[in-house]
């Protein structure tokens, strides 16, 4: 799909339209995921700022902290194919693939999205009936982010680690 981000404004319905381009991408996405124990079916569309949208689904594990949220594949796809910059990711899902509720990230993929986007990310969660919209720092206001680590301490940090599995 042509999302074409340019900086000209567009009205409300292309932009709903857009998201649900975006939404029925994550419906398509939550088809392929792989969740025999918790039967929770999820899907995630991550549209990139350059137009480029990444799909993911979760991917459960018997030892259960081993499994995948759909939010955390689409980011790392993208990312591991040169991706830095996000613009909206649309995200549904629930028991059996039926969607009752909207389906809001994980603490740590609320973690993931802060790594890479700024606060006003948009995240589109389908409802049965709707699709409800927060930026990032709607439901993530305080984070531990990349410029809480200043450079100095890195470098620290890094010392450390090397001296410490040296010993």
């Amino acid at each position: 799909c042509d999302w074409n981000l340019d900086k000209r404004e567009i009205d409300g319905e292309e932009m709903m339209n857009r998201y649900e381009e975006l939404v029925a991408l994550a419906l398509e996405a939550r088809e392929s995921a792989y969740a025999p124990y918790s039967h929770f079916k999820v899907g995630a569309a991550l549209l990139c700022k350059d137009g480029s949208v990444y799909t993911g689904c979760n991917v459960e594990n018997a030892s259960f902290s081993a499994t995948n949220c759909a939010e955390r594949t689409a980011f790392f796809k993208a990312v591991s194919e040169g991706k830095r910059e996000f613009a909206a990711i649309a995200i549904c899902g629930g028991k059996g693939g039926n969607i009752e509720g909207s389906f809001p990230p994980c603490g740590v993929c609320r973690q993931v999205m802060r790594e890479f986007c700024e606060d006003d990310f948009e995240i589109h969660l389908l409802t049965k009936e709707v699709i409800e919209t927060y930026t990032l720092s709607q439901l993530l206001p305080v984070s531990f982010q990349p410029d809480t680590i200043k450079k100095e301490d890195t470098l620290f940090f890094l010392t450390l680690c090397s001296i410490i599995f040296h010993l």
